[in-house]
């Protein structure tokens, strides 16, 4: 997984905690690292977008940056996943959701008791699954949610369950999300089939971050509950859309070798993982001269 350590073109360690956190999730292949540069991509194109799709959109933190920011008229937000698009759906939805997902989460206290009874309940309806999706990615090690992921046992500073509970903070995204949920649509939908929906927008612009499932590495099977995708298949509608697109992988010979089956541009960017070895992710499109 990686974390908050991305290295710029001198090989200095850039300070991602200077990015604002906007999202309720802590997600495994979070793009927190990659703001600055989508800034910078967006800001080089010819035309302001008038849609930011972001097709596998997660935690959503890239997505929720262009809509805070005004980078893009307009932001719609693709996640299968039920249990995320939960979430989702309740804090952009103008039901109320989540002015209640936001006071739920200050009512409840984590202990190992309530954690597990929560998380044993079935919900009830959306805004329940939204609550519990949120309480496992916080209590779950590595902020999984995939089948089989363990809570957290000792935590930071050995806070256990509560190293990772930061109400007021969660409460605080929610309602900053909410306040501006005009500015985004969230759509449960398969991410290619929206890409194909958007194919012929020249002033779109899609951030493409899909499962790490690729090369022979397979990162994103333990991480996703949903990480079966046709990587193939992805290139192919990627290289049919008229607006831009901006990709992130692993940095590995198949996914490489994808690229150049297609033409695309390609640009290497040293990461720092959690285990403090440096790394590349690789960024994929079809004009990367910004990034140099």
């Amino acid at each position: 997984m990686w974390q908050a350590s991305l290295w710029d073109d001198s090989g200095r360690i850039v300070n991602v905690a200077s990015v604002p956190q906007r999202s309720p999730f802590r997600y495994p292949g979070g793009k927190t690292w990659l703001v600055p540069r989508i800034r910078r991509w967006l800001a080089s194109l010819p035309i302001h977008p008038s849609e930011f799709i972001e097709p596998f959109a997660g935690g959503a933190i890239i997505g929720l940056t262009v809509a805070a920011e005004g980078l893009a008229s307009h932001v719609t937000l693709v996640e299968l996943d039920e249990a995320v698009a939960a979430v989702w759906q309740t804090i952009i939805g103008n039901d109320g959701g989540a002015e209640w997902l936001a006071e739920r989460i200050i009512g409840f206290k984590p202990t190992l008791d309530t954690v597990k009874a929560a998380l044993a309940e079935a919900p009830r309806d959306k805004r329940e699954t939204a609550f519990q999706t949120i309480l496992k990615n916080r209590v779950n090690r590595g902020g999984i949610l995939a089948p089989g992921a363990g809570l957290v046992k000792t935590g930071e500073a050995g806070k256990g369950l509560l190293s990772r509970w930061y109400p007021e903070t969660l409460k605080r995204r929610i309602l900053e999300i909410a306040r501006i949920r005009d500015r985004i649509t969230f759509k449960q939908r398969d991410g290619l089939e929206v890409m194909r929906e958007y194919s012929e927008c020249e002033t779109a612009a899609f951030f493409i971050d899909p499962p790490y499932t690729a090369s022979s590495k397979h990162a994103g099977s333990r991480l996703y509950s949903y990480s079966d995708l046709d990587h193939e298949r992805l290139f192919a509608t990627a290289e049919t859309v008229a607006g831009d697109f901006l990709m992130t992988y692993d940095d590995a010979g198949e996914v490489r070798q994808l690229a150049r089956s297609h033409n695309f541009d390609m640009q290497a960017i040293a990461m720092k993982n959690t285990h403090h070895a440096k790394m590349d992710e690789l960024l994929i499109g079809r004009n990367l001269n910004w990034v140099r």
